[in-house]
Formats: C-alpha cells, sequence, structure tokens
C-alpha cells in the first residue's frame, strides 16, 4: 500500500521523482552523472549523515574511486587526526619507513581515540588496501595518492610527533623545543588543559606554543629552500610543520572548549581548511584534493539554520577561498535503518536502530518520493544534482527552487541519542544550496568496527533487516 502524499509536499515529490538519478550497489556507472557534474573543481566533499552508516562510506568510497583513476585526485583529506593518518599514507604510498606495517589493519592502527570506528572499520580496511594497489601500479612519473587528517584533537599526539622529528633530523632545535613543549606535561590530558586555561587557573601554554610553531615553520621553509634533500626528507618535514600548527591549534580549541557556543566549531573547521590548503600548497598548483567528512562540516554552513548562523564550516570555507566553480559538495540522508553510535562521549559504540525521520523533515521528503514510485523503491536508493559545473548536465531549476525552502535535517554524529532526537538531531536547511548533490539511502546498516563489542553483537544478532519494497 502507498504512503498517503501530503498536499503541500505534491510538487516537491513530483520534482523529486522527475529529477531522479537511478543509484544501485555495485554498479560504479551510475556515478557517470555525479562525475559529469564534478566537471574540473578542484576540491570534491563528500559527507556523511551520520558516523557510523555503512552505505555512507562504501558509496563516498566508490566515488572517490572514480575521482582518483579518471580525474586525477591525489588527495584524500578525512575529518581525522593528522598523526594516525599519516601512518596510514606512508602505508599506503609504501615508504621506506612503512615496511613494519603489516596490513591495513596494522596501519589503522593508531586511531584509538574516540570514536575509533570511524576510521577503524571495514568499508576503510577496503579502501586503504585498494589505495595502496592503485600507488603500486602507477608509473613512475605519476604522483601517488595520500590519505591525510586534518583535524586538531590530536594536541599531545601532535607534540610527541615534533620532539620525535626533530631528535632524528634536528637535534640542534630539540631542547629548546621540549623546553616550551614541557609546559603541556602537567596536565593529564587535554581536557584537564583546556579547563585550568580557559578558567584562568593555570597562565596556559599559548606562547610557547607559538614560539615552537614558529621555529617549525623557519626550519621547513630553510629545508625546502635549500633543495637538499629528497621527497621523503621533504614530506617529513611538513609532516612535522603540520603537527606544530596542531599543537597551536588545538591549544586555542583547548582553551576555548568551555566557553560553549561558536567558538570551538569555528576554531576547528577553520583549522581543516588551512590544513587543506597547505596540503594542496606543499603538492603543487595542478593538485586536486576529495574531502571526507560529516554533512556538517562540508554542507554550507550559510544554508543551515539561524541558531548556527555565527558558525563556519569547511563547505562554506572552501566555497569561498577557492570559488564554487572549483568546488562540488555530496551529502547524504537517510529515513530509517541501524547505526553505530555510542550512548555518550567516550563510550563503546552500540548498533542502534534510527528512528524514521520526522514527516515535516527533507528527509522524509525523500522517502516519500521513493516509496510512490516503483522502479526507485526497487533500487531504495538514488540521487539528486542541484548544481553542475558542466554546462551539458542538465539541472532542473524547478527542482533546485522547490528544495532551497527550508526544512528540517536530521545529522547523526558519533553519539545518538533517539528519545530526544528533534532536540540532539535536527536542525533547519535549504539542502539545495547547502550541497550540489545529494545521495538519499532508504534504509541504512550500520557500520561495522573492527573490534566488535559484546553489546554490539548482541545487537546485530537481535536486529531483523528491513527489506524492500516496504511495507507501507
Amino acid at each position: 500500500m502507498m504512503a498517503t502524499v501530503s498536499k503541500s509536499n505534491s510538487k516537491a515529490l513530483q520534482l523529486i521523482q522527475q529529477n531522479a538519478h537511478r543509484l544501485r550497489f555495485n554498479t560504479s556507472a551510475d556515478y557517470d552523472s555525479i562525475l559529469a557534474a564534478i566537471g574540473n573543481a578542484r576540491i570534491v566533499m563528500i559527507g556523511e549523515a551520520s558516523h557510523g552508516s555503512h552505505e555512507f562510506y562504501l558509496h563516498r568510497a566508490e566515488i572517490t574511486k572514480r575521482l582518483v583513476e579518471e580525474k586525477g585526485f591525489t588527495i584524500v583529506a578525512c575529518e581525522a587526526d593528522w598523526p594516525p593518518a599519516y601512518r596510514v599514507n606512508r602505508w599506503v604510498k609504501k615508504v621506506s619507513s612503512s615496511t613494519t606495517i603489516k596490513s591495513a589493519n596494522d596501519a589503522l592502527k593508531e586511531f584509538t581515540r574516540f570514536p575509533s570506528w570511524m576510521w577503524r572499520n571495514t568499508v576503510v580496511v577496503d579502501f586503504i588496501t585498494w589505495l595502496r594497489k592503485y600507488n603500486e601500479n602507477l608509473g613512475q612519473q605519476r604522483k601517488k595518492v595520500g590519505f591525510f587528517g586534518i583535524d586538531l584533537y590530536s594536541l599531545q599526539a601532535s607534540r610527541e610527533e615534533v620532539l620525535k622529528y626533530l631528535e632524528k633530523n634536528q637535534p640542534s632545535l630539540l631542547e629548546e623545543v621540549r623546553t616550551n613543549y614541557r609546559c603541556f606535561e602537567k596536565y593529564s590530558d587535554e581536557q584537564e588543559y583546556g579547563y585550568c586555561a580557559g578558567t584562568k587557573l593555570s597562565c596556559g601554554c599559548e606562547k610557547e606554543a607559538i614560539e615552537v610553531l614558529k621555529q617549525m615553520l623557519e626550519h621547513h621553509v630553510k629545508t625546502i629552500s635549500e633543495g637538499k634533500t629528497n621527497d621523503i626528507e621533504s614530506d617529513e618535514s611538513f609532516y612535522a610543520m603540520e603537527n606544530a600548527k596542531i599543537v597551536r591549534e588545538a591549544e586555542k580549541y583547548y582553551r576555548h572548549m568551555f566557553e560553549g557556543g561558536e567558538i570551538t566549531w569555528n576554531i576547528r573547521d577553520t583549522h581543516m581548511c588551512d590544513c587543506l590548503q597547505d596540503l594542496l600548497k606543499y603538492n603543487g598548483p595542478d593538485t586536486k584534493a576529495i574531502i571526507w567528512a560529516h554533512n556538517s562540516h562540508i554542507g554550507d554552513a550559510r544554508e543551515t539554520s539561524s541558531r548556527r548562523a555565527r558558525e563556519v564550516n569547511i563547505g562554506q570555507l572552501v566555497r569561498e577561498r577557492f570559488g564554487i566553480a572549483n568546488t562540488f559538495n555530496i551529502g547524504f540522508t537517510t529515513y530509517t535503518g541501524t547505526v553505530t553510535a555510542a550512548d555518550n562521549w567516550d563510550m563503546d559504540p552500540n548498533f542502534k536502530h534510527i528512528r524514521p525521520s520526522l514527516d515535516e523533515s527533507v528527509e522524509f521528503l525523500l522517502h516519500e518520493a521513493l516509496i510512490n514510485d516503483s522502479t526507485m523503491t526497487n533500487d531504495g536508493q538514488y540521487f539528486l544534482l542541484f548544481r553542475s559545473n558542466n554546462s551539458s548536465v542538465n539541472i532542473s531549476k524547478e527542482l533546485h527552487t522547490e528544495l532551497h525552502k527550508k526544512r528540517l535535517e536530521r545529522a547523526i554524529g558519533v553519539i545518538y541519542r533517539p528519545r530526544t532526537e528533534r532536540q540532539s538531531h535536527y536542525f533547519d536547511a535549504n539542502l539545495s544550496t547547502q550541497f550540489d548533490c545529494v545521495i538519499h539511502v532508504e534504509v541504512t546498516r550500520a557500520l561495522r568496527p573492527l573490534e566488535i563489542h559484546p553489546a554490539w553483537a548482541e545487537a546485530e544478532k537481535e536486529h531483523v533487516p528491513d527489506t524492500f519494497p516496504m511495507n507501507v
């Protein structure tokens, strides 16, 4: 039985059904229209509506493979910490310092900070395994594809990486830098530092972090300008410099974290965009990058609710800095399913059921369009294009206008609270200007972590999977 379509949504549903692009699993050609719309964009941002849904990760990986193979993208920049991601980078590029890394699982082993399942999961294992093989098959003249983390949480780990680099490569700087960084050693972790520095219980380590960053910037410029280093030595110098930047930005982030509001969000997203720019500059003017991050980071912040009006994000900053014609962003939505998420911060991941989306949400609208069209229902997913960098790709102005109307949109991060879902997970957004393309997956399934916790396994065992066609 088909669902009853509300009168207010009838036009939108018709336009969605008319402009929906078929999307099947294991049919890479279905992405052709997305690749065409991307055109010659230098930066492609691919999101996720949760940090724990298998289909979002899988589509993102498959689109990335095609961008690498067909359009020459050489950077995959993730919402992940810089040090553990750089271990993966060494492994996929098969550099000499990675010889002790035995497997993809081993390459990901330093992703231990909550939420480890964001990167230690089966889809990422498969992707970086593919990436290593792809790099191995490149000719000598082709640039290898790198895997990077552009987030800033790793204050202590990045501090240690700077010291390790100097001990090996620039011992003359080591003692001075160690003295400055010793300021952080009186705190047990970043949260304690943030509390003490933010509440003025201590004077903090801002001055020391800035001083080290100045020294590392000067060292890197000298390393590059002398031209005596090989690519590996240059890369390691760049890696160390970025770690010093992270210490400086993380110090600022944790110092402000107890103030609340938009300040820490803006520090974090601005840093991620700055790190992306550093990667592009270091790798040369023709370098192209793919960003993997949550919808809330890659969808243009200017097109979301007024309560977030003072927030910026990667999607907005990239469009502003590079020009919208040089960018393309892809968001995801789902109606229901299961998700890997925690109840609270630092808790074990669980296998959770996603409540059907609220009737006034864009997810419900996309759901209604699907279940009232038999061909769309059979696939269980589809995508819509709102903008193209290629004039030969047809974009419906009517669809763009209709889906620019403000509607609720759901975002599930690493924590999912279904009991307070309206307050915890929904905000207003203008979908067709927030994203250039949206992929809707009707029923998603929980991302499979590499470490299966007992509660996750038990919940998965008890789960009865949803099937298509749906009984509605």
